[in-house]
C-alpha cells in the first residue's frame, strides 16, 4: 500500500500538468475585432518570442505607456518572427512607437493584435483593414 501510494503522489500533479498543458495548447488565438480598435502611443520595453526556442515563434512587443513600467505595460502581438524577419524589423529598448490595432484578452490579459505600427517615421503593416494577417 505505502509503494502504490508514493507512485500515486507522484502521478497526480504530472497527469494535471498534463491536463492544463493540454487546454492551454488547445485553446484558439484571439480574433481580430475593428470595433475594439484602437490606437497608443507607447515606448518598446522589449521583445519577446513565444516560444523561445523550438517550433515557429510568434513577435510580440512589451511596451510601456506610462512611468509605472509594471502598471503602464501594454502587451502587443505583432505576427510570426519569420514575418518580422523578412521585413527586417528590430527594436530597440525606450524606442517610442505608435501602434493601431484590435483591443482583445487572452488569457485575462489585455492584448493589442497590432495592425500597422508607425516606427521612426516609417509605417509598418502586420494585418489588413479587415484584420486578416499581412504574412
Amino acid at each position: 500500500m505505502i509503494l502504490s501510494t508514493a507512485v500515486h503522489n507522484r502521478l497526480l500533479p504530472l497527469a494535471a500538468l498534463l491536463l492544463c498543458s493540454t487546454s492551454a495548447l488547445s485553446q484558439a488565438p484571439p480574433k481580430y475585432d475593428a470595433t475594439t480598435e484602437t490606437t497608443v502611443k507607447v515606448t518598446v520595453t522589449e521583445l519577446k518570442l513565444v516560444p523561445p526556442t523550438g517550433g515557429k515563434p510568434v513577435a510580440y512587443l512589451v511596451t510601456k505607456s506610462g512611468p509605472d513600467k509594471d502598471k503602464d505595460a501594454v502587451h502587443i502581438f505583432l505576427c510570426p518572427k519569420s514575418f518580422l524577419d523578412q521585413m527586417g524589423i528590430a527594436f530597440k529598448a525606450d524606442e517610442p512607437i505608435e501602434v493601431k490595432g484590435s483591443k482583445v484578452k487572452q488569457d485575462g490579459t489585455d492584448l493589442i493584435l497590432a495592425r500597422e505600427m508607425v516606427k521612426g517615421g516609417e509605417t509598418l503593416t502586420f494585418r489588413f483593414p479587415d484584420g486578416k494577417p499581412a504574412w
